[in-house]
């Protein structure tokens, strides 16, 4: 293993001491810190209009602690008030066909296991609308979206879904609906049980339905992908470790399962008393996940090890390296291995972001096209759920160039 000393500035493996904090799931104190990161950007997906804008971002410092009685891992450092879910966020990954087919695949599937049709749905963190509207179209039903991203000049919903630009909080607990979503939300909220039970409270005794997603974190420890740990998401959960979150809140587990090549957790339940249905297989994951922590430190290790290697050995060679994909990731990767002068430019197809730039590398967002005329010998997957969908825009390009799609040791 390489020491720390040879690591980059902002990256330290700590020894494991307690976090300064109960956890946040369970409530059980004796968390352990299992992996830190130093002035980080408190966020991922924010549009800053100059290079100086984003090296100057706010940063904050994470270190991620691991409940062994839940599973539950959490930034221990994370303060709420350094959160600021603006109209400046952009976080929409809807102009990915890929990202559409899924979205496309799964309110079919929805719409079709809960009788959707006419029904009124509502989905929590709807981000820019694309799922809500989705679903909605779909099961033929109206909806309703909370999020302070919201940007109601930008999202023109028909008349019957209504956008809220707020938080989905205690006061809207008189909501008639028949489906609560909640899709990449769960991992940005730090008092996960209080909202958990909150929403619960909102229920009252009605059986609705619950889908929640989140990202799989078992995945992440097991591959050491530290550019899927950064400050916004102060919540990780495992199968297991959000199953559990959910009947202590006391709702009934109906299906757990892993999606999107294996990077999101699943979860359907329904409002109940916790103890109805039996325990499924995926929850059974406290020994897993104990290994993978403890395991962590290397993989990390070996990650930072094999892109530092590479990013140096193509600088040594003269060729030129891009990122594709600027969400949390690609803020992940370049802020935490310290590899921004390694790294030209970074290509998403989001067209809001484009002549932007990443917050704390300040690395300029640029458009697929711009790869017409500046051909990197190098470009880096930053998601390798969406290699193929890059693959046919490069070809399509007429650009050659050499794929490598994280992990990709």
């Amino acid at each position: 293993p390489i020491p720390n000393s040879s690591l980059p500035a902002t990256f330290r493996l700590p020894d494991g001491r307690s976090a300064p904090m109960s956890c946040p799931a369970c409530g059980a104190g004796g968390a352990r810190v299992v992996y830190a990161v130093e002035r980080i950007p408190v966020h991922s997906n924010v549009l800053l209009a100059t290079r100086e804008a984003a090296l100057a971002y706010a940063r904050g410092d994470l270190e991620l602690a691991h409940c062994a009685r839940c599973g539950f891992l959490f930034n221990s450092l994370f303060d709420p008030a350094r959160a600021d879910y603006g109209t400046g966020y952009e976080e929409t990954q809807g102009f990915s066909a890929t990202f559409r087919r899924w979205l496309g695949e799964l309110a079919a599937r929805l719409a079709s296991r809960y009788a959707l049709s006419g029904g009124r749905l509502l989905e929590i963190g709807c981000g820019k609308g694309e799922f809500l509207l989705e679903l909605c179209a779909r099961a033929v039903a109206r909806g309703l979206g909370f999020d302070p991203t919201l940007d109601l000049a930008r999202t023109r919903p028909p008349p019957q879904v209504e956008l809220l630009p707020r938080r989905y909080g205690a006061g809207d607990h008189d909501l008639a609906v028949d489906l609560v979503c909640c899709r990449h939300t769960l991992e940005h909220i730090p008092d996960v049980a209080s909202f958990v039970r909150m929403l619960r409270s909102n229920l009252g005794e009605r059986a609705i339905p619950v889908f929640f997603e989140v990202p799989d974190t078992l995945r992440e420890l097991e591959e050491g992908a530290f550019w899927d740990i950064y400050y916004e998401h102060c919540s990780y959960f495992t199968p297991g470790s959000l199953a559990r979150l959910f009947r202590t809140a006391r709702f009934e587990i109906e299906e757990l399962e892993l999606a999107y090549g294996a990077q999101y957790v699943l979860l359907f339940a329904r409002a109940g008393t916790g103890q109805a249905t039996p325990r499924l297989a995926l929850e059974d994951d406290l020994t897993r996940i104990a290994g993978a922590v403890a395991r962590f430190r290397d993989s990390v290790r070996q990650s930072l090890r094999h892109w530092h290697g590479f990013l140096q050995a193509a600088r040594a060679r003269s060729e030129s390296v891009v990122l594709w994909g600027s969400g949390s990731k690609g803020v992940g990767f370049l802020c935490t291995l310290a590899g921004e002068s390694l790294v030209r430019y970074v290509v998403d197809v989001n067209p809001h972001k484009h002549g932007r730039f990443m917050p704390g590398s300040g690395h300029e967002i640029v458009p697929p096209d711009y790869l017409r005329t500046f051909r990197p010998a190098h470009v880096i997957v930053m998601n390798p759920v969406y290699r193929e969908e890059i693959a046919a825009d490069l070809a399509r390009m007429g650009v050659t160039t050499k794929l490598h799609a994280l992990p990709d040791q």
